[in-house]
């Protein structure tokens, strides 16, 4: 990320307010300042642009543009002038239905992609129940674990040896000195088991981010030595857990291990599809 990128972005973050309930707004009169409109009936345009796409997309419009007033000094005088409490939503409308040729609207889409983004995947997740939460979060450590892998043979965590020894450093970092394998053997699993397999979904999301931290540090740092690769992967680890204890959580050891393994709730759920298939075709 640039400078420019981060600066911007920075700025987005500093006009966000939060209500009373706890959900966010950004106040279009900040807005138009942050994408630099000088003239507010210029920035209103583009305001009814993104409220007419929002109206098309099947939205309740007042949930994202909440029209609002405010007092404002002019001269020696206060005057009344509208403003909208917008959504996270109708902020990207109006990203997407900016001046395209200003960078910082280009900076603003990409932003608000991400946020809106990040909500949706945030608010499909709380919906699903823990056994599907848990095959979410094993399929993005699948992912992170290769990026990972990546990361620590670039800094010189070449063979099989070298690559156990430092996985087992981040366990170890954040279960408080248990090794990969005191961890097996307090799971109670057979040889060919994993412990990843056997984790609530509470459990994995500290391990997917013990490791996708681990995977950023390595690269920020520009670390090429094992040992010292190694011993990062502990540090996060042991930040993790710390993080863990700060909130009061539990740490990790103390969670409680899941009857099914991840690859029994994986087989279930494609049998159940495979049985929905067989089904509909028979309805037709």
């Amino acid at each position: 990320m640039s400078n420019l990128q981060a600066e911007e972005y920075k700025n987005f973050e500093e006009i966000k307010k939060i209500r009373e309930d706890g959900t966010e707004y950004w106040s279009a009169r900040d807005l138009s300042e942050v994408l630099q409109y000088k003239q507010w009936r210029n920035f209103a345009k583009v305001i009814d642009r993104a409220i007419l796409a929002c109206q098309n997309s099947g939205r309740n419009i007042d949930d994202d543009f909440a029209e609002v007033s405010k007092i404002v000094e002019a001269g020696a005088t206060q005057k009344k002038v509208t403003d909208y409490e917008l959504s996270r939503y109708a902020c990207y409308l109006i990203v997407q239905n900016g001046d395209p040729r200003k960078e910082v609207i280009a900076l603003g889409q990409t932003y608000f992609a991400i946020q809106t983004r990040r909500q949706e995947v945030a608010d499909y997740f709380n919906q699903l129940d823990e056994d599907n939460k848990r095959l979410v979060i094993r399929g993005d450590i699948k992912q992170w674990n290769q990026m990972l892998l990546e990361a620590a043979h670039n800094a010189g965590v070449i063979t099989n040896q070298e690559y156990a020894e430092f996985q087992n450093a981040g366990y170890m970092g954040l279960y408080g000195g248990l090794t990969v394998d005191d961890i097996h053997e307090r799971k109670n699993l057979k040889d060919n088991e994993k412990i990843l397999d056997f984790m609530g979904s509470t459990e994995l999301i500290a391990n997917l981010f013990r490791i996708s931290q681990t995977e950023e540090k390595l690269k920020k740092d520009k670390i090429h030595n094992c040992s010292k690769a190694t011993s990062t992967h502990y540090e996060v680890g042991t930040k993790v857990r710390k993080a863990i204890e700060d909130i009061g959580g539990t740490m990790p050891e103390d969670l409680p291990t899941p009857e099914k393994s991840i690859k029994q709730v994986e087989k279930e759920q494609l049998k159940r599809l495979k049985d929905k298939k067989t089904k509909l075709m028979l309805d037709e």
